[in-house]
Order: structure tokens, then C-alpha cells, then sequence
């Protein structure tokens, strides 16, 4: 009589993970880019498997038993080990070749990587290249991407990091909306026009208050969370937004404007995690992206 318990394969238990951290079946297929039916089999393969009972099915979805609850922390520390392993074993290779996974803010992604990207594919053809543009910050632990662009100092363990330098910030228009509305000369002047801003995120009206101007949510004539969305905006003529210095240097017909409104900069970091770092692959890469984006610092507001 065979008395060895078979173990659920690990992907019974992420689906299981992903529900319970998603809240529900479709959440987490579109976590993990699957389909609902095969995340709803994954659940049912793992119950019997373990002969217990994980969720109470109700009209509504799924609702986590107690022991479900219970479990879901071992399950997410067993999830990061793993991929501190798959670190260790990336982070061995000396080769050329493979894949380099990169995660930067949409803005960056979309207008300023693409030509850092062809340098890359130029002088290392060997090396596949993945985009990750995202607003939020990806784990570097988790595997979510092996080098990460970010404008703020990385503060998760075991990450090498390197300071790529300060970015300017200004306010900024295209031509056509000056021509149509006037050029500001002053703050004053500035925060009377049409305004681009964030919707539920609070960034420009911290900054905003930061530097002495009572700015609300309700001054935005258009607001959106989507930076790429304000920036296209922007360049459409609908109002004035507040941007990246070198972001507005190089696109025709945009402008900055009230030279004296100082704008706190960004800080620029690169990073990775410190075992995926010894990978050559990664480390040229790594290398490459720091190089490339110290011009982006450099802008001078003038």
C-alpha cells in the first residue's frame, strides 16, 4: 500500500494565493493571465487534493474559510523563497544571452526608453528585452522585473541601487495653447489658466502647496491619473501640465514656462536585485540604462 501523500503542484497553490489576495476567480486570472475557469479547476484540484475545504461558494463568489485565512501567509512566504531561489540561479549565468525584464514609469517607458532600448538591442543582440511600464512600484524580490527605473530611492532589502541623478521638473504648454490662451509670466498668472492635474493621486497639489500655492483638485480643468494621458494632453494644446524637463526639451512644440516657479526635482534611481545583479546579462544592461539616463538629469532650468 503506497502511503506517500501526493503534494499540490506549486500552481494550485498560486492560484490559490492569487484569489486570496485578488478577492475573487476573475481577479485573480487577470493577475495571473489565466482563465476564470482555470483558476475556479486549480481551486477545486487543491481542496481535493488537501481534503479540506478552502472556500464556502456562494451566489456572490468565493468567501475564505478560517483555515484559508490561516494558511494564506505560509502560502506567500513559501512564494517568496521560490523566487529568492530562481534569484540565485538567475543571478549565476555568465552569459550574453536570455532575457532582461525592465520596469519604469509610464512616461519614461513610452517617450525616453525606446531609444535607450534600440542602443540596447544594437550592442547586445543576444538579449531579449521586456518592458514593464507601470506607475507602481514592482517587486525586484518577486521577479516582477530583474532592473527597476525608479524616482525615488529604493528602500526593499537585498537591492543594489544606483543614483542616476536629480530630474528638473517645470511647467509646461504646447505653442498652440499659448498662442490661443497667452503665456503666463508669473505663478500667479500660471495657476489661473487651464490646469492638467491628477485625479485621486494628490502629487501636484503637494508640491503645489509645498512652494507656497493653495492648490485644489477642483483648479484641474482636466484630471486624470494617467501621466501618459495629462503629457498627450498637453501636447494637444488642451492646458498646462507640469513635466520633466528634458521630457519638454525634446518634444517639438512644447515650452517651459515661469522659469522662477522652483519645482522640487525627482530623484532618479536605478535597481536590481543583488543576486539577479551578478547575471552578465543583466549587469551590461544595468550598465547601459545607467549611462544612458544620466542626460535625462542633466536638464538646466533656466
Amino acid at each position: 500500500m503506497n502511503t506517500h501523500t501526493i503534494e499540490p503542484d506549486w500552481f494550485l497553490w498560486r492560484s490559490f494565493l492569487a484569489v486570496m489576495e485578488e478577492g475573487s476567480l476573475s481577479a485573480a486570472a487577470r493577475k495571473l493571465g489565466a482563465s476564470q475557469p482555470t483558476i475556479g479547476r486549480h481551486i477545486e484540484e487543491l481542496e481535493t487534493s488537501l481534503n479540506v475545504v478552502l472556500f464556502d461558494r456562494t451566489g456572490r463568489g468565493l468567501n475564505p474559510t478560517q483555515l484559508a485565512h490561516q494558511m494564506v501567509n505560509t502560502v506567500r512566504s513559501a512564494k517568496s523563497s521560490l523566487a529568492e531561489a530562481q534569484l540565485m540561479a538567475s543571478g549565476s549565468t555568465q552569459l550574453l544571452d536570455g532575457t532582461v525584464r525592465i520596469t519604469a514609469s509610464q512616461i519614461l517607458s513610452h517617450h525616453i526608453l525606446p531609444g535607450i532600448l534600440k542602443k540596447a538591442r544594437q550592442t547586445y543582440p543576444t538579449i531579449q528585452l521586456e518592458m514593464v511600464p507601470s506607475d507602481s512600484a514592482e517587486n525586484l524580490l518577486l521577479r516582477e522585473a530583474d532592473i527597476a527605473i525608479r524616482m525615488f530611492r529604493p528602500s526593499q532589502l537585498d537591492v543594489v541601487a544606483k543614483k542616476i541623478g536629480m530630474v528638473p521638473l517645470c511647467a509646461c504648454a504646447h505653442q498652440s495653447y499659448l498662442d490661443l490662451h497667452g503665456t503666463p509670466t508669473t505663478p500667479d498668472e500660471l495657476f489661473g489658466h487651464e490646469l492638467l492635474g491628477l485625479d485621486r493621486q494628490e502629487d501636484i497639489i503637494k508640491v503645489a502647496r509645498m512652494i507656497g500655492f493653495d492648490l485644489k483638485r477642483e483648479d484641474f480643468a482636466i484630471r486624470t491619473d494617467s501621466q501618459t494621458a495629462i503629457w498627450q494632453m498637453a501636447m494637444q494644446g488642451l492646458g498646462i501640465s507640469f513635466a520633466q524637463a528634458s521630457l519638454i526639451d525634446a518634444t517639438p512644440g512644447m515650452a517651459r514656462l515661469v522659469p522662477q516657479l522652483k519645482i522640487p526635482p525627482m530623484e532618479m534611481w536605478l535597481a536590481a536585485h543583488k543576486d539577479v545583479h551578478r547575471a552578465k546579462r543583466i549587469r551590461v544592461i544595468y550598465d547601459l540604462l545607467a549611462e544612458a539616463l544620466i542626460p535625462y538629469t542633466d536638464a538646466q532650468i533656466s
